[in-house]
Parts: C-alpha cells; structure tokens; sequence
C-alpha cells in the first residue's frame, strides 16, 4: 500500500505556497536549475499575494484575479510541479520523505519548509461561533466579506497591524467598529507610543472605539451567532461579527516532530539550514539570529524577510554562499496614511520625531546606545528610502541633527572612501 501512495521523486520540494515557496521556485529557475522543482500548497489555488487580504481585497478594491503572485500558466511554463490542496503532516528526515494528510508519500533531495503560520485563535469560551473569523488566507476573507452584509458592529480582538488594517477598511464600509487590544496602546509590539498614540488618534477621528488594556473573557452568542464580547471588567461589546487577529502560530509542528531544533519556529543558520539534514526553513517559521535586534533569535513575519530568504535558500540549492543579512521593513496602509518601517525598534532607548504629525507626514527616528536602529516614516517615503542606509550603518548622528526636517538622512551619513571619489 506504501508503494502505491509514492509520489514521484522532486530535486527540490517547497512546502508552503506563499510568498517565501514561490519566490523560491521562481529564483530556482530563474537561475538555471535543471532539476525537478515541486511546490506544495494546502490552499486550493496557486501562490497569490498575501497583503491585500485586509486591505484592498477586504475592501472590494482589488478583485481575486489580480492578486495571484504569477499568471496561472507561468508554473507550468516553468516546469514547477504545483501540488495544490495538499497538506503535509509529517516528514522523515532520514529516508528524505514527507508524508501528506492522504498518506502520500513526497520524496526529496532538499526540502524547503516555508509554512507561515496559523491564526491564533481565541482560548476563551464562544471562540467557535458563527460569525467569528480571521484574515489568513483568500478564503477567509471571502468568508468574511460573505457575512458583512448583514453585520452592522463589528468587533476587532487585536491592534496591530492586521486588526488596524480591518478597522480602517470595515469603517469606510461604514461599519460599526470596536477594536480590543489587550495592550495598553495599539502596535505595542512592534512601535514606539508616540505612534501607537497618533494611529489612535487618527481612528477615533474615523469613528473607531478603541479598548484599551482590555482582555476578553469569552464570546456571547444567541441560536450560534456571535452576539457580543465580553470584557474581563465586565463590559460586552455588542457584535455582528468579530474578526480575531491576535497573531500567528509557527506552522512546524511535523519539523519539530522529526527532530528539528526550534521553539518559537523552527531554527536556522545564516544560511536558512534548519539541524536537519538537506531541509530548510524560510519566511514566517522561520527564527533566525538578526543583527538588528542585537543577535536574538527572532522570527520576522513580512513579505520582505519571506521573500530575501527564499533567495538565501535558493542560493543554498545552487551551490553559492548567501546569507541572510537584511534590513527588516514592513508597511502599512491605514485610511489616507502609508506607514513605512525601516529595521527594529525592539530595545530602543530614544526616539526622535521629525516633521509634524499634525500635518499627517512625519518620522520617528529610534535609537539605541547613540545609533540608528529603525524609522517609522508616515506619508514620508523620502525618509524611508533615505533611512535605510542609516539602519544599515547603525550610524551615530547628532539627535538635534535628526530632528531636523529640513536636512535629507542621506546628508547625515558620513562618506565612504568610494563616495569620495
């Protein structure tokens, strides 16, 4: 029976279809690999772009045909092997096998783990009723998009970035909106207050109630439907339909399970080795020593990093000696806000702010022990772009000479000799 579930041997198999597999694959064949390359995906459809899922996609603005991250045809033209609506539950590292939830047998000469993670899902009592979702995947936003119809309140658990997103679209589609964030502000675990306060601000403006330090004790529900969400200081806030975005869990649990190392993800080297054999792990599952949070072992969950460390992976296949040593930047986009972040600014000790966020562009400069160490920039592309070598240099500037809106980042930098010539 074994025999009958093997499936064809790949050179390299990909499990996970998101932006980190596909980037993947795509390096691969871009770079002239000739062997077999196989992608393996438990969603229905072909690798498509995760962003919009709470922001234009959420919003009817962007329709499902133009999120795919490639046309349909290029995988085939490729010769990439897509294996879709498949889910792998285990592998055995020594006979170099992953096992799927039919009981089929994927054999490999390297293994590429890019998994993501799952959604968080609420521990308390009503966190399986109708009406309650998260923003994952396309197929749970059109869940959730099905049911907005008849849903007048909606109740957000979760200020960061996914939550906010959601408020602001859901508000423009004039909902009723209450964000719940446990936290004493929102975007507490990847900003400092300054921004925290100015995108509460800017939501209560559009109408968001905002619950802050706030936990949630359970869901209340009437004939199976989320009615209402009940507060551990005893308020319920009433709801149609609650959208939980509280985080994700690291999607490697069958890594584990053979032997790798790894506590929050799975760990890898420099070079996206994980401490099994001829398998790799990039993207969301992926926890890594960065520089730029002073050696922690940290996982970042961005397009940026999926994507720069599936080019790491792919020059492992190939034989070449990358290493994975990029400055971390994320966006978001709020209302008419475009928020641009260049490196962590997990440790800082200072903040500078330049320009004025009364006028809806500015930056905050975060430093630690003297040195750049990451930008917030709103509505300042300019900042961003020009920031980054700053992040990069963890350059020592005058913090008067920041603040200083006028003066470009790029002529704080002091120039290399090349420059000089």
């Amino acid at each position: 029976m074994a025999l009958a579930m093997e499936q064809a041997h790949s050179d390299v198999l990909i499990i996970g279809a998101g932006h980190g597999g596909a980037q993947c694959a795509i390096v691969l064949r871009q770079a002239g690999f000739a062997g077999s390359v196989t992608l393996v995906g438990d969603e229905p459809v072909p690798p498509y772009e995760r962003p919009p899922l709470s922001k234009d996609y959420l919003a009817g603005e962007k329709p499902a045909e133009r999120l795919p991250i490639r046309p349909a045809a290029f995988w085939a033209e490729r010769d990439v092997d897509l294996r879709l609506g498949c889910r792998i539950v285990a592998v055995e590292p020594d006979a170099h096998v992953a096992v799927d939830a039919a009981g089929g047998r994927h054999s490999y000469g390297t293994l590429v783990w890019a998994t993501g993670g799952t959604p968080r899902r609420l521990a308390c009592a009503g966190g399986d009723l109708a009406g309650v979702h998260c923003i994952r995947t396309r197929a749970d936003v059109d869940a959730l998009k099905a049911e907005l119809g008849a849903a007048e309140r909606v109740a957000i658990i979760g200020g960061g970035y996914i939550g906010l997103e959601a408020a602001a679209v859901l508000t423009k589609l004039d909902k009723a909106v209450t964000v719940i964030e446990a936290l004493p502000r929102v975007l507490a675990r990847v900003a400092g207050e300054a921004l925290s306060r100015f995108y509460e601000a800017e939501h209560r403006a559009h109408g968001v109630s905002l619950r802050l330090g706030a936990r949630v004790a359970a869901l209340d529900g009437a004939n199976g439907r989320i009615s209402g969400v009940r507060l551990a200081d005893g308020e319920t806030v009433a709801a149609d339909l609650a959208i939980v975005a509280v985080g994700i869990a690291p999607a490697v649990e069958p890594l584990i399970a053979a032997g790798a190392a790894g506590r929050d993800g799975v760990d890898v080297d420099p070079w996206c080795r994980t401490s099994l054999p001829d398998i790799l792990a990039i993207g969301d599952c992926a926890a890594h020593v960065n520089r730029y949070v002073g050696e922690a072992r940290i996982r970042l969950e961005s397009v940026q990093n999926a994507n720069d460390q599936a080019k790491v992976a792919a020059g492992v296949i190939l034989g070449l000696d990358r290493r994975y040593d990029e400055v971390p930047w994320f966006w978001s986009n709020q209302y008419d806000l475009k928020l641009q972040t260049v490196g962590l600014s997990t440790g800082h000790d200072a903040v500078v702010l330049r320009g004025d966020p009364a006028e809806r562009s500015f930056s905050l400069v975060y430093l630690r022990g003297g040195r750049v160490i990451a930008l917030d920039c709103v509505n300042a592309v300019r900042d961003y772009v020009q920031g980054r070598a700053l992040v990069a240099a963890a350059a020592a500037i005058d913090p008067a000479l920041l603040g200083d809106a006028a003066t470009p980042l790029k002529a704080m930098l002091a120039p290399t000799p090349h420059d000089a010539v």
